[in-house]
């Protein structure tokens, strides 16, 4: 119980705030869309522009680490998109947007911060490899699936322009690919540059988690019921759940463990109803999905939290 309190609740009061402020009119709509674009593609893609460009690659990007974060994501992908198109009756468009949700975790504005509350600072470098191939990896795959879907099977050639404009357009895979160029490079930034970089990762993940609590005011969950509990099973215990025992097969170190982990039990990230609105498919699963399961993380990340060395 201290772990809930003292790890996850601090992250879900922020979020919290933003959720009352916009549900008791202290915080527009407008507002809103204005603060999470000032996250989605200023802050948070120079958070990850600076933390990939110090990053010490040979020390953290190991094959374990990402083989067992990335295997339960795309089987969570594949489980969460067949149950759409089976069991459901979703047509292929919905089924990749609802698998999408169980793919993508919110790594960044979840992720980061109770992984840092939990285990400290030092316990990030983990978290920051993941993330740094999250945003390419998860896009790569939601968009070529809903890219061939849209085609009715088309062909490659066709499908893999579109794919790489819709890559590269994205912010966040933006800051990556310059955080990793700099990286790569060796190139020494000057420090006045740097510090406007810090002053914007200083405000990205608190105004980011108060901008999510008043996305989520719009996010009313109706209909679609047994489906978005099916996403939140597959986001809160078979993606963290397959993390975990991959981790242990391939003997992850602890803080290795740790990020894999819990990284991979967040609840889907908002990213995952702006790709279902971008396609127009399965809005309503995404954003209630998104809902709840952000909710039920409060349980259930401190129970893996307790189940994590």
């Amino acid at each position: 119980m201290q772990a809930l309190i003292e790890v996850i609740l601090p992250v879900f009061l922020v979020l919290g705030f933003g959720y009352f402020a916009v549900w008791k009119g202290l915080f527009s709509d407008a507002a809103v869309d204005g603060l999470v674009r000032f996250t989605q593609n200023f802050a948070i893609p120079c958070l990850l522009f600076r933390a990939i460009s110090d990053l010490d690659l040979s020390a953290n990007f190991n094959a374990p680490l990402l083989i067992s974060f990335y295997a339960g994501a795309i089987i969570s992908f594949i489980i969460g998109m067949t149950g759409a198109r089976l069991f459901f009756d979703r047509n292929w468009g919905d089924a990749v947007a609802i698998g999408f949700c169980c793919l993508f975790s919110n790594t960044v504005l979840l992720g980061l911060p109770i992984t840092e509350r939990a285990y400290g600072s030092e316990a990030l470098a983990g978290n920051y490899a993941i993330i740094a191939v999250h945003a390419p990896i998860g896009y790569l795959i939601g968009v070529t699936a809903m890219e061939i879907a849209r085609a009715g099977g088309g062909s490659l050639r066709l499908t893999a322009p579109r794919v790489v404009n819709a890559m590269f357009h994205n912010a966040l895979v933006i800051g990556i690919a310059l955080g990793m160029m700099v990286n790569l490079s060796g190139v020494t930034l000057p420090g006045v540059l740097l510090d406007a970089v810090d002053l914007m990762v200083r405000a990205a993940i608190p105004a980011a988690l108060f901008g999510l609590g008043g996305v989520l005011f719009r996010y009313k969950p109706e209909g679609d019921i047994k489906t978005i509990l099916m996403v939140c099973a597959i986001s809160l215990v078979v993606h963290p759940g397959i993390a975990f025992g991959i981790g242990s097969f391939l003997g992850l170190g602890t803080d290795a463990m740790r990020s894999a982990v819990v990284t991979a039990a967040m609840a889907p990230g908002v990213n995952t109803y702006i790709f279902a609105n971008m396609y127009g498919a399965a809005r309503r699963v995404a954003a209630s999905s998104v809902l709840i399961a952000t909710a039920a993380s409060l349980l259930s990340v401190w129970l893996w939290l307790l189940v994590l060395p």
